[in-house]
C-alpha cells in the first residue's frame, strides 16, 4: 500500500535581512517600480525642492556652481550677493582683477582654480557667446571648470533642460544606498539613474536626493527612523 507523502509546508514569511533585498522573479520590473516608488514618496516628503543655490540668471547660476566645488551651498551663497553686485556680465567677470575675484571667493575654497575657471568660462561666453550662456551640452563643457555636474545644473535649472542627471557627493551616496547603482564613479552612475528614471524626473530627481541625502540620508548615522522610503531601502547603512 503506497504511503502518503507529508504534505510540505512553506515557512512563515520573514522581513529581508537588513541591506539585503527580498527575491523577486522579475528582478528588473520590480526596480523600475521601487525606484518609482521611492521619487513618488520623496516629491511627498520634499515638495520644494529646488536648487539651492541663489541666482538671478544663468551667467550668477555658472559662477555659484563652479565656486560650490569642494564647498556648500550656504557657504557660496554668502559670497555671492557681494560678488554678484560687483560683476553683473560675462565681459566684467573676465577683465576683473585676478587677485580682487579671488579675495572675493576666498572663503569658498580652492580660490585660485575657481577664479581662474570664472574668468576663462566667461572669456569665452563674453567673446563667442554674445556674453550669453549657452545651452547645449556640447557648448557648456568647452567651458574652463565646467564638467557634466556643473552642465547638467546649469541646463536643467536655468534652461529646464533635461539633458542629464545631477550626481553631486549626495547623490552618488542616496544612489548606492538605494540600489539605484553599484558604480563609484558619478559618469557611471548618471548612466544608470538616466536608464533607471523617466527623463521628466531627471532635474527633479537630484534636487530630491540632495534635499533627503542633508535631511535624512546623511553621510554618517543617517536618520532612517521617520524616513519615508526606509522599507524601500536595503542599505547596509540603515540605523533601524
Amino acid at each position: 500500500m503506497a504511503t502518503k507523502k507529508a504534505a510540505l509546508t512553506n515557512p512563515s514569511p520573514r522581513k529581508p535581512a537588513k541591506g539585503t533585498a527580498p527575491p523577486s522573479p522579475a528582478p528588473r520590473k520590480t526596480k523600475f517600480f521601487r525606484v518609482a516608488r521611492i521619487i513618488e514618496r520623496l516629491e511627498a516628503a520634499y515638495p520644494d525642492a529646488k536648487c539651492a543655490l541663489d541666482h538671478e540668471n544663468p551667467l550668477q547660476l555658472l559662477a555659484a556652481t563652479i565656486l560650490s566645488a569642494q564647498s556648500t551651498d550656504k557657504m557660496v551663497n554668502t559670497i555671492t550677493p557681494a560678488l554678484f553686485r560687483k560683476y553683473k556680465t560675462a565681459a566684467e567677470f573676465a577683465k576683473a582683477h585676478t587677485a580682487e575675484l579671488e579675495s572675493m571667493i576666498h572663503s569658498s575654497g580652492f580660490f585660485r582654480n575657481k577664479a581662474r575657471s570664472i574668468q576663462g568660462a566667461c572669456r569665452i561666453i563674453a567673446d563667442q557667446h554674445h556674453g550669453e550662456v549657452p545651452e547645449t551640452m556640447e557648448e557648456l563643457l568647452k567651458l574652463p571648470g565646467v564638467a557634466r555636474k556643473t552642465a547638467n545644473v546649469v541646463l536643467g535649472v536655468a534652461f529646464g533642460k533635461a539633458e542629464g542627471i545631477v550626481v553631486d557627493t549626495h547623490v552618488q551616496r542616496l544612489s548606492r544606498r538605494l540600489d539605484f547603482s553599484k558604480e563609484s564613479r558619478p559618469d557611471k552612475i548618471e548612466e544608470d539613474l538616466m536608464r533607471l528614471v523617466p527623463r521628466d524626473k531627471w532635474i527633479l530627481l537630484a534636487h530630491l536626493l540632495i534635499y533627503h541625502g542633508r535631511s535624512k540620508c546623511t553621510a554618517i548615522r543617517p536618520k532612517c527612523a521617520g524616513c519615508p522610503v526606509e522599507d524601500l531601502c536595503y542599505s547596509e547603512d540603515k540605523t533601524v
